[in-house]
This record gives C-alpha cells, sequence and structure tokens, in this order.
C-alpha cells in the first residue's frame, strides 16, 4: 500500500511463492488420523527442503522478539503465514519492515536448502501481503492457512 509504513505494530496475512511455483517442499497426504468431523482430511508431509522452509519460518519469531508467528502452512510450492509486528514486545530496538522480515526468511531459507543440495532453489520476486483488519477477517485467514492442505486440489498456487 503506497505511503504505509510496513513496520508498524500490524497484523499481516503473506503468502511467498517459489519462482515458477515448483512443487518441491513436499506433497499434500490423506491425513491418516482424521477420525474428527472437524479435522483435516490432508496435511503436508514436508521434505528436508519443507522441514528448513518451516524451520525458518519459526526461526524469524526466536530472531526478532517483536515478531509473533500466529499461524502458518508450508505447501508445495509457497507458504502462508499471519505474521504479527508488535514493538511493545522490545525495547531500543530498530524494528524491521515486512519487506525486511521477509528477505531475511527468503535469504536464510535459501542459504539452507542450496547447501542441502537444491541448487537451482529459488522464491518467487516479492510477495503477496494483507494488512488484517480486525478479529473477523484474522479468523478467516486462519481458517483459510488451516484448510490449505484441504484446499490443495483447487489452490490458485497449485
Amino acid at each position: 500500500m503506497l505511503g504505509y509504513d510496513y513496520s508498524s505494530d500490524n497484523l499481516y496475512f503473506i503468502t511467498i511463492c517459489i519462482q515458477n511455483r515448483v512443487c518441491c517442499l513436499g506433497k499434500v497426504i490423506r491425513n491418516e488420523s482424521s477420525n474428527d468431523v472437524n479435522s483435516q482430511l490432508f496435511q503436508m508431509d514436508l521434505n528436508q527442503f519443507g522441514q528448513i522452509v518451516e524451520n525458518r519460518i519459526l526461526w524469524l519469531a526466536e530472531q526478532y522478539k517483536y515478531v509473533v508467528l500466529h499461524n502458518y502452512v508450508v505447501m508445495p510450492n509457497h507458504v502462508h503465514a499471519i505474521i504479527e509486528i508488535n514493538s511493545s514486545l522490545v525495547k531500543d530496538t530498530k524494528i524491521k519492515s515486512l519487506s525486511q522480515l521477509v528477505g531475511a526468511f527468503k535469504t536464510t531459507s535459501s542459504k539452507h536448502i542450496h547447501l542441502a543440495g537444491y541448487k537451482e532453489f529459488k522464491w518467487q520476486r516479492s510477495f503477496h501481503d494483507n494488512i488484517i483488519r480486525n478479529k473477523r477477517a484474522f479468523q478467516n485467514i486462519s481458517n483459510y492457512i488451516d484448510s490449505n492442505p484441504d484446499k490443495w486440489q483447487k489452490d490458485v498456487f497449485y
């Protein structure tokens, strides 16, 4: 959003895609333990590269104490996450913008994936983001993230 301060306290829904939407982070499989009516029918089976991506998403909240990771899913060729920037969690710390945080995630995950042997791995340039403005939007987006594996066959990133 033109003129918006993306380092300000807020909740953000982000989507980060792999270049050319190459499916290389794992696969969607049937959830064998889904006996409950409310449980997911499908789940992600992350390969070593998907595990690296998941580790780096979690790393963001560990590395930057003002980042709260509310929800995420690593899909075969993209990642969805709800990230909160909350400057009240730290004192005297320069707050990185959302773009800088995503850049740190992309850089470190790419480096680890390259070291693991997938030298051609690349993230798509830029990322998609939405500011989450209220509780209803937060809940809808969180539900979307949770149900993403169930909707994989119909997903626009498939």
